[in-house]
C-alpha cells in the first residue's frame, strides 16, 4: 500500500486542535485527476460541512487541467466526500457537540490510483497555545542544533 501525498494543511496543525481524524475518498471529474497527478492542490483554507446527509468539500482549490478542454472543471467546486453513513451520523453527532468543525489535513493518491482525503475533527486554538507550540517547536529545535555542534556527543 503505497501513498503518494499531494498536498498537506499545514495551516490546520498551528490553528486548530486535531482531536479525530478520518481517511474518506473524494468524488472528482477526469482533469481534477489529472490536475492532481501534477500536484496543484490547495487544502489551506477550505473545510468540509454535512449537508443534507453528505458531507462536501469547499473551497479546496484544485487547479483546472492545462490541457483540458472546454468541459475543464471549476478550481472551487464543491466535492462530495465518500462516506459511510454511520462515519456521517456520528461525525454530524460530534460536530453538534459545539466548538469543532471538519478541516482536511491532507490530500493523496493511495496504492497510485485513489484519491483520499484525510479529514480531522479539530478544535480551535487559543493563540496562547499557538505561541506555546511555535516556543516549544523552537526549543527542540535548538537542542538538535546543539547536539549536532557538541564535538563531545559526536565521538564515538
Amino acid at each position: 500500500m503505497s501513498i503518494q501525498v499531494i498536498s498537506v494543511n499545514r495551516k490546520a496543525y498551528h490553528d486548530y486542535h486535531v482531536l479525530e481524524t478520518l481517511e474518506v475518498g473524494v468524488a472528482l471529474v477526469g482533469t481534477e485527476v489529472k490536475s492532481l497527478r501534477k500536484g496543484d492542490a490547495n487544502l489551506r483554507d477550505a473545510y468540509a460541512r454535512i449537508e443534507n446527509g453528505e458531507v462536501w468539500l469547499h473551497n479546496a482549490h484544485i487547479a483546472r487541467y492545462d490541457a483540458g478542454n472546454r468541459y475543464n472543471h471549476d478550481p472551487l467546486r464543491p466535492r462530495k466526500l465518500l462516506i459511510h453513513r454511520k462515519e456521517i451520523d456520528e461525525l454530524a453527532r460530534r460536530l453538534h457537540e459545539g466548538g469543532t468543525t471538519l478541516i482536511p489535513l491532507r490530500l493523496y493518491f493511495k496504492d497510485s490510483h485513489r484519491v483520499k482525503l484525510e479529514i480531522g475533527l479539530v478544535r480551535g486554538k487559543k493563540q496562547y497555545d499557538k505561541r506555546e507550540a511555535i516556543a516549544k517547536r523552537d526549543v527542540e529545535r535548538e537542542m538538535a542544533r546543539a547536539v549536532r555542534r557538541d564535538p563531545i556527543t559526536s565521538r564515538q
